[in-house]
């Protein structure tokens, strides 16, 4: 499959990361209940035909990208940036809730290790 990326154009799918399907940008608010933090959270339909999802293009701008393409076909029919080069995430608008966490978060740094006790049982006391 070939994405036409708005910014470096005709490109190898191998180039961009899949994150799923567009619902993901209309995320509930803080408040909603808990019911439908799971819907979002797990429940996605499997559409034969017109779906849209979510793409970036890891490999190339960093941009991302909403894809609209017919799963029956394999037909890729529009790709739309739903964020500017370098962004942290998907934009998300003001009435679905905050932003989804940031897939460019570096990593949380390990813990220290422990300073290790001297022994003190009598065979160690050479």
């Amino acid at each position: 499959m070939r994405l036409t990326c708005p910014l470096c154009g005709d490109r190898d799918r191998r180039e961009f990361t899949y994150y799923g399907a567009a619902v993901m940008l209309a995320r509930p608010s803080p408040e909603a209940p808990v019911e439908a933090w799971a819907d979002w959270l797990h429940l996605r339909d499997n559409p034969a035909g017109v779906t849209q999802d979510l793409w970036y293009h890891e490999q190339g701008c960093a941009s991302w990208l909403k894809v609209t393409r017919d799963t029956v076909s394999h037909a890729v029919i529009a790709v739309e940036e739903v964020a500017p080069v370098g962004a942290s995430g998907p934009v998300v608008p003001a009435e679905a809730g905050p932003a989804p966490v940031s897939f460019e978060d570096p990593p949380p740094e390990p813990p220290k290790p422990r300073k290790r006790r001297k022994s003190t049982e009598a065979g160690d006391a050479g």
